[in-house]
């Protein structure tokens, strides 16, 4: 019974792990996107990545407006 617990539950626990780094990792905010109807990729160089393009540090750059950053 003991080793089919821990065949089970190891595995397990590594996937949790897993999704709650992945969850984590995540470094657009919610809110930006839901304000400016644009997607995580339109200030960040990619999905999940903390990186920002052009557009996200000049939106940085301007108290989190759009209105002086234009897409190239």
């Amino acid at each position: 019974m003991l080793n089919k617990l821990t065949k089970f539950s190891i595995p397990s626990l590594i996937v949790i792990a897993g999704l709650g780094f992945t969850a984590a990792s995540s470094y657009a905010k919610p809110e930006y996107t839901k304000k400016e109807k644009k997607s995580c990729t339109y200030c960040h160089t990619a999905q999940g990545k903390k990186d920002l393009n052009d557009i996200g540090k000049c939106y940085a750059a301007h108290d989190h407006s759009l209105a002086a950053c234009s897409a190239k």
